[in-house]
């Protein structure tokens, strides 16, 4: 009975916390149904309130010896409109335009010149929502003619070029649409990551944290003092049953995103299991952290939302980062929701491999072994 590691006491442990899980209806429907339901919704009818900055990806092509193209339309009327160029940093914009409208509020423009392959990825990120193209000659817009952003501004800034009476025979006269068709380019497959890990954070959070607060509130931590459990054995059975809930989860809901909106896996999927993973053992451990201590639900409900609310919208689950203040972005790339997300959403959309997410999955999986250091050592039962 004194041996460190007791694996019969473990395994009975975590047989009997899965049980407990499976006999409440509210905890399948939640953790399996709900996500579900919500890609169904947000996957076909989307809408987003327009903002005032745009962010555009404009090709810039090398030149071939033998190309009879001497005119770049839409080059030209940057430079006609006299828009400032103004490239600090790599990721700082190559040109600004704004527009005054005092009925409809301003809208500005930022333009960022890169290469095809670049601007695909800026695409897939919701970096950016429109690529021109100017090189052979005439505007050609790329887009995802699903979404409602991309669509929006396409539609200002086609119409903010073709009122230029200068331009109108260059820019407007020559433009054509060409819709995105190129998998990982639509709003869906830029949700379901989101939804997939946004999925891990709250079932960690309020499955393992509030659970144990609970218990802890109603005294039924205080009987197991008696007994000769170990409550790292408690905590990591808690662990394991919730882990293996999640992949359950997201099994069914990439399964489904498949079935219904052709979702599909670009990347290496043991990468995606690598990084899902490790994102799952930082929000145990931040959760066992933050229920370690507290017995009031009330106390606990707050920090739970503490933990879950501020990265729930700053992200990238619904919507791209990007669209936060420039001296924000260091913090909310570190957040692990934010790192977690960025490495799904890049073997989804991108074709991301080990090399790609071995940062993001040690950063994760150290994260979640802190908290869980931290919380195991202040851990109490009542």
């Amino acid at each position: 009975m004194n041996s460190i590691f007791r694996p019969y006491q473990l395994l009975h442990l975590t047989r009997a916390l899965a049980l407990e899980l499976l006999r409440e209806p509210g905890v399948l429907f939640w953790g399996i149904v709900f996500p579900v339901l919500m890609a169904l919704g947000l996957g076909f009818a989307f809408t987003k309130k327009p903002v005032t900055v745009r962010k555009v990806a404009v090709i810039e092509s090398v030149a071939r010896a033998d190309s009879s193209v001497t005119t770049r339309p839409f080059h030209n009327w940057l430079e006609m409109n006299s828009i400032r160029e103004e490239k600090k940093a790599p990721d700082d914009y190559s040109w600004k335009a704004e527009f005054k409208d005092n009925q409809l509020g301003d809208y500005i423009f930022l333009f960022y010149r890169m290469q095809w392959d670049e601007a695909m990825v800026m695409l897939k990120r919701g970096t950016v929502s429109l690529i021109v193209d100017d090189s052979e000659g005439k505007t050609e817009y790329h887009f995802d003619p699903l979404s409602s952003e991309a669509h929006l501004t396409y539609m200002k800034l086609a119409a903010f070029t073709g009122n230029d009476s200068v331009t109108v025979n260059q820019s407007a006269a020559q433009a054509s649409v060409r819709p995105m068709t190129v998998p990982g380019t639509r709003y869906i497959d830029f949700l379901l990551p989101g939804l997939i890990t946004m999925g891990v954070m709250m079932s960690c959070m309020w499955g393992i944290s509030y659970g144990i607060i609970e218990k802890r509130s109603k005294k039924l931590l205080r009987r197991m003092v008696a007994t000769p459990m170990k409550k790292s054995h408690f905590l990591i059975a808690l662990i394991t049953v919730r882990i293996v809930m999640n992949f359950i989860e997201a099994i069914i809901l990439i399964l489904f995103a498949m079935l219904v909106f052709d979702v599909k896996i670009q990347g290496n999927i043991f990468s995606l299991l690598a990084v899902y993973f490790a994102g799952n053992v930082a929000f145990s451990g931040i959760a066992v952290f933050v229920s370690s201590h507290t017995s009031n639900t009330e106390v606990g409900n707050g920090l739970i939302n503490v933990v879950v609310m501020p990265m729930m919208v700053l992200s990238g689950i619904f919507f791209s980062y990007q669209n936060f203040p420039g001296w924000s972005l260091p913090v909310i790339r570190n957040l692990p929701l934010t790192m977690m997300t960025d490495g799904v959403r890049s073997i989804f959309n991108e074709g991301a491999g080990f090399t790609e997410v071995t940062i993001p999955a040690i950063i994760l999986f150290a994260t979640g072994a802190a908290f869980f250091a931290a919380g195991l050592k202040i851990f109490r039962w009542y």
